[in-house]
Protein backbone atom coordinates (compact mmCIF):
# COMPACT_ATOMS: atom_id res chain seq x y z
CA UNK A 1 0.00 0.00 0.00
CA UNK A 2 1.31 3.20 -0.78
CA UNK A 3 2.11 5.90 1.45
CA UNK A 4 -0.54 9.26 1.67
CA UNK A 5 1.49 12.48 0.48
CA UNK A 6 0.91 14.86 3.40
CA UNK A 7 2.42 18.42 4.31
CA UNK A 8 5.54 17.21 5.76
CA UNK A 9 6.54 15.22 2.49
CA UNK A 10 5.98 18.55 0.53
CA UNK A 11 7.98 20.85 2.78
CA UNK A 12 10.38 18.35 2.48
CA UNK A 13 10.79 17.94 -1.23
CA UNK A 14 10.08 21.83 -1.38
CA UNK A 15 13.21 22.44 1.27
CA UNK A 16 15.42 19.98 -1.23
CA UNK A 17 14.52 21.64 -4.24
CA UNK A 18 15.20 25.14 -3.18
CA UNK A 19 19.09 23.72 -1.79
CA UNK A 20 19.73 21.80 -5.01
CA UNK A 21 18.94 25.32 -7.10
CA UNK A 22 21.16 27.00 -4.94
CA UNK A 23 23.98 24.99 -5.04
CA UNK A 24 23.41 24.68 -8.63
CA UNK A 25 23.80 27.91 -9.32
CA UNK A 26 26.94 28.52 -7.05
CA UNK A 27 28.09 25.50 -8.73
CA UNK A 28 27.54 26.70 -12.37
CA UNK A 29 28.70 30.33 -11.01
CA UNK A 30 32.10 29.12 -9.89
CA UNK A 31 32.89 27.10 -13.13
CA UNK A 32 32.38 30.61 -14.74
CA UNK A 33 34.32 32.55 -12.57
CA UNK A 34 37.32 30.19 -13.19
CA UNK A 35 36.29 29.89 -16.65
CA UNK A 36 36.12 33.64 -16.74
CA UNK A 37 39.46 34.15 -15.06
CA UNK A 38 41.40 31.95 -17.09
CA UNK A 39 40.31 33.67 -19.83
CA UNK A 40 41.53 36.79 -18.84
CA UNK A 41 38.52 39.27 -18.48
CA UNK A 42 39.25 42.87 -18.38
CA UNK A 43 35.91 45.57 -18.15
CA UNK A 44 35.46 47.56 -20.99
CA UNK A 45 36.67 50.96 -20.16
CA UNK A 46 33.76 52.60 -22.56
CA UNK A 47 30.48 50.89 -21.33
CA UNK A 48 28.92 51.52 -24.80
CA UNK A 49 31.00 48.43 -25.75
CA UNK A 50 28.28 46.14 -23.97
CA UNK A 51 26.00 46.96 -26.83
CA UNK A 52 23.26 45.11 -24.79
CA UNK A 53 19.99 46.15 -26.47
CA UNK A 54 17.03 43.81 -25.75
CA UNK A 55 16.83 42.21 -29.45
CA UNK A 56 19.92 40.85 -29.58
CA UNK A 57 20.58 40.11 -25.53
CA UNK A 58 19.26 36.26 -25.62
CA UNK A 59 20.61 35.43 -29.01
CA UNK A 60 24.02 36.41 -27.93
CA UNK A 61 24.01 34.95 -24.42
CA UNK A 62 23.00 31.70 -25.86
CA UNK A 63 25.88 31.97 -28.66
CA UNK A 64 28.37 32.79 -26.13
CA UNK A 65 27.54 29.82 -23.75
CA UNK A 66 27.26 27.83 -26.26
CA UNK A 67 31.04 28.52 -26.60
CA UNK A 68 31.48 28.31 -23.06
CA UNK A 69 32.44 31.95 -22.07
CA UNK A 70 32.88 33.00 -18.60
CA UNK A 71 30.63 35.77 -18.30
CA UNK A 72 27.81 33.59 -20.53
CA UNK A 73 28.26 30.79 -17.78
CA UNK A 74 28.24 33.02 -14.67
CA UNK A 75 24.76 34.50 -16.44
CA UNK A 76 23.54 30.93 -16.63
CA UNK A 77 24.03 31.02 -12.72
CA UNK A 78 22.38 33.61 -11.69
CA UNK A 79 19.31 32.53 -14.10
CA UNK A 80 19.26 29.41 -12.07
CA UNK A 81 19.19 31.05 -9.47
CA UNK A 82 16.13 33.50 -10.23
CA UNK A 83 14.50 30.10 -11.37
CA UNK A 84 14.82 28.58 -8.63
CA UNK A 85 12.12 30.30 -6.28
CA UNK A 86 9.80 29.92 -9.18
CA UNK A 87 11.00 25.83 -9.61
CA UNK A 88 9.35 25.93 -6.12
CA UNK A 89 5.67 27.42 -6.57
CA UNK A 90 5.52 25.43 -9.92
CA UNK A 91 6.63 21.87 -7.32
CA UNK A 92 4.55 23.13 -4.76
CA UNK A 93 1.56 23.52 -7.06
CA UNK A 94 1.82 20.09 -8.16
CA UNK A 95 1.96 19.16 -4.52
CA UNK A 96 -1.40 21.16 -4.00
CA UNK A 97 -2.78 19.37 -6.84
CA UNK A 98 -2.00 15.91 -5.69
CA UNK A 99 -3.04 17.02 -1.73
CA UNK A 100 -6.75 18.67 -3.89
CA UNK A 101 -5.88 21.99 -1.69
CA UNK A 102 -7.75 23.92 -4.26
CA UNK A 103 -7.55 27.53 -2.27
CA UNK A 104 -3.72 26.66 -2.75
CA UNK A 105 -3.92 25.73 -6.12
CA UNK A 106 -5.51 28.92 -7.29
CA UNK A 107 -2.89 30.90 -5.04
CA UNK A 108 0.22 29.08 -6.43
CA UNK A 109 -1.35 29.87 -9.74
CA UNK A 110 -1.72 34.43 -9.02
CA UNK A 111 1.59 33.80 -8.01
CA UNK A 112 3.19 32.23 -11.02
CA UNK A 113 1.35 34.62 -13.02
CA UNK A 114 2.15 37.56 -11.66
CA UNK A 115 6.16 36.13 -11.67
CA UNK A 116 5.64 35.16 -15.34
CA UNK A 117 4.21 38.82 -16.22
CA UNK A 118 6.75 40.93 -14.58
CA UNK A 119 9.86 38.31 -16.40
CA UNK A 120 7.81 39.15 -19.69
CA UNK A 121 7.46 42.84 -19.06
CA UNK A 122 10.57 43.95 -16.59
CA UNK A 123 12.79 44.42 -18.93
CA UNK A 124 11.51 46.82 -21.50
Amino acid sequence: MRKKFNDIDLNRSVGNLLRLGVILSVAVSLVGFVRLFVEGYKMPVNFKALDMTTENIFTKFWKELLRGEGMAIIQLGILLLILTPVMRIIFALAGYLKEKDYTYVVISLIVLGIITISFLTGYA
